[in-house]
């Protein structure tokens, strides 16, 4: 299938969605293949694995070539809800606002990561720097462009000194 037309809703019928729904775009094929293990972070990964594209998605990854980087974005699909909205990260002892940390139990259980993309064949693309569980569904993938992606930041929050490379 291919989606040649761009369209929107006309901005006075627009409506804020009582429910929001996706449908997976692929899907992740990694050695991980129970929760205990898996870096905290993909930064701190260099744990290969693939990320299978759908074939009616297979048209999308036209050009993703060029890029050395990408966001990943993928279902915590093992979290039950409802989620507490405080927990403790795996980096300290307080409990923290879960938008203040990077768990997986959060009401909406989307998760992020950087991928470094090794090489793409077909519908497959072979990255590094995995923390995602085998069999992860995958909601969307987009490139990671260093001009525009890269911040320098003043302030880290609570996790100020705290980062270090860490397994679940």
């Amino acid at each position: 299938m291919e989606i040649t037309k761009r369209e929107l809703f006309d901005f006075k019928e627009r409506k804020f969605p009582e429910r929001v729904c996706f449908e997976p775009i692929g899907i992740i094929n990694s050695s991980f293949k129970s929760l205990k293990g898996i870096p905290i972070q993909s930064k701190m990964s260099t744990t290969p694995g693939e990320i299978e594209i759908f074939e009616k998605y297979k048209p999308g990854l036209k050009d993703l070539s060029g890029f050395s980087h990408i966001f990943c974005l993928y279902f915590f699909d093992m979290v039950k809800l409802p989620v507490p909205l405080q927990s403790k990260p795996f980096l300290d002892d307080e409990i923290r606002g879960v938008f203040s940390i990077r768990t997986p139990f959060r009401p909406n259980p989307i998760g992020l990561s950087i991928l470094k993309i090794k090489d793409i064949n077909e519908n497959t693309i072979s990255v590094r720097n995995l923390d995602i569980l085998d069999g992860t569904p995958v909601l969307d993938i987009k490139p990671y462009i260093s001009k525009i992606d890269n911040f320098e930041t003043k302030r880290d929050g609570w996790i100020e000194g705290k980062i270090r490379n860490k397994v679940s």
